[in-house]
């Protein structure tokens, strides 16, 4: 366990006090070394499991789901955090709730929260509402702890808004620092963050920009390309810019994919809707407008049916570095000829690095219960510590 050791030294010269009793909602809200201390925090709780080592930091309570919006990744990864660091999940369907007849938020969250010791939301089709629901959440939960409704007060952990996916950017990140041999190694590393043909929904913002908001505090060479049209919101754009200038780094947007590629260390093609249709479908969706709603969503599909070009093909992963740069996906990937006809990738390259991305996934469950596990534990070294010591979690 030796190992563990290396963690809680790294803990201990780390500054993220500021993290315990409070919530998790977009990475460039957190400094770098609470950042670093999610990240040591994971690769911990990883080691632990790998020895065998219970990582119950609970002996009982709930951790509860709200998904918005479809979801199996980080569903499975939300639930196995919990479970992890010993929390039974309960799943908020809106559809089976007295939500669906006029039940406030306010309301809701306090009824949800009783035992409840983290509430994990997804909530990220609609532009201006996914990241205000949790805030309206969390203060309402917050409002409840303070007039004694609630004993404790649940942290709540941002599944994936309309502004940024922190679990799965950073947890991509932390794939990228166990391939390339520590964060250090990311300086100078160019990765591409390209939009990609799908020919399936008008899809999230908060993927490439999570990307963009994260790894250009790396000191990386970031490029987000996307034809025209396809433009992310302007405030991410300014947090990538500033970050890249603090950390050595760079920072580009093109509306080429070839440009992108060349010479790129790390490739992450996916896709994405333009952030004016994201607009509108919020627009539409409050009002009501069902038929509106599917009628933007044939009109991102036809779009879309433009650009089938920006594909990951081999021919494209040629232009990299050595032609061998790592693929990123958060998946589900619309791969061609064998989820769709065509599509982001070219079933080869995403053979190729199947276990790769797999693995990258794998990061996820951990990255959550880290978050997790620094917003409940005051001394997490000490309960780090506390942890190894404690009998098998498997009994021999």
């Amino acid at each position: 366990m030796d190992e563990i050791s290396k963690y809680i030294e790294k803990l201990q010269k780390l500054d993220f006090k500021n993290m315990y009793m409070n919530d998790f909602f977009l990475t460039w809200e957190k400094t770098d070394d609470e950042i670093e201390a999610v990240f040591t925090v994971a690769d911990a709780l990883r080691e632990l499991r790998k020895n065998n080592k219970s990582t119950k930091i609970f002996e009982s309570g709930l951790g509860i789901s709200i998904f918005r919006d479809n979801s199996t990744r980080t569903r499975f990864s939300y639930a196995s955090a919990c479970n992890l660091l010993g929390l039974e999940v309960q799943d908020l369907d809106e559809n089976k709730s007295q939500i669906a007849h006029g039940e406030t938020l306010r309301e809701t969250a306090n009824m949800v929260s009783f035992m409840a010791d983290t509430v994990g939301i997804r909530d990220d089709m609609y532009i201006g509402k996914g990241n205000k629901y949790m805030h309206d959440f969390s203060s309402a939960v917050q409002e409840g702890y303070e007039n004694g409704v609630l004993e404790q007060r649940p942290t709540l952990v941002n599944l994936q808004c309309d502004i940024d996916h922190p679990t799965q950017v950073m947890a991509d990140t932390l794939h990228l620092i166990h391939e390339f041999g520590g964060a250090e190694n990311l300086k100078g590393k160019k990765i591409a963050m390209t939009w990609a043909y799908s020919p399936s929904y008008g899809k999230p913002l908060s993927v490439p920009q999570g990307v963009i908001g994260l790894m250009t505090r790396f000191g990386m060479d970031v490029v987000l390309a996307h034809p025209e049209g396809y433009e992310v919101m302007e405030d991410v754009i300014k947090t990538a810019e500033e970050n890249a200038e603090k950390s050595g780094g760079s920072f580009k947007v093109t509306n080429s994919m070839e440009e992108a590629f060349k010479d790129a260390d790390i490739v992450y093609p996916k896709s994405w809707a333009p952030f004016k249709a994201m607009e509108e479908r919020t627009d539409l969706y409050a009002k009501g407008d069902t038929d509106g709603i599917n009628a933007l969503e044939k009109r991102l599909l036809s779009q879309n049916a433009e650009h089938k070009d920006w594909e990951c093909t081999e021919e494209m992963m040629k232009l990299t570095k050595n032609g061998k740069a790592l693929y990123l996906h958060c998946l589900p990937a619309d791969i061609s000829g064998v989820s769709c006809e065509e599509g982001e990738v070219e079933a080869s390259v995403f053979d190729r690095y199947r276990v790769p991305l797999y693995k990258e996934a794998s990061f996820k469950p951990y990255i959550i219960a880290a978050m997790i596990f620094l917003a409940k534990v005051k001394d997490p070294a000490a309960m780090l510590r506390k942890l190894s010591e404690a009998p098998n979690r498997l009994k021999d």
